[in-house]
């Protein structure tokens, strides 16, 4: 039996609904894509075009 992998620093998957794959990381948010478009805005983050 060997010990699980160490990610330094990196949280597994989304911290809103465990997905995976996709991870917004940057400011420490560690939150999926698509759960990050739901809650950007709560955030403060704002929508440029």
């Amino acid at each position: 039996m060997s010990k699980p992998k160490k990610h330094f620093g990196r949280k597994d998957g989304c911290l809103r609904c465990d997905r995976k794959r996709a991870i917004v990381r940057r400011y420490g948010l560690h939150v999926c894509r698509q759960c990050f478009r739901e809650i950007a805005a709560d955030l403060g983050f704002r929508k440029y075009q």
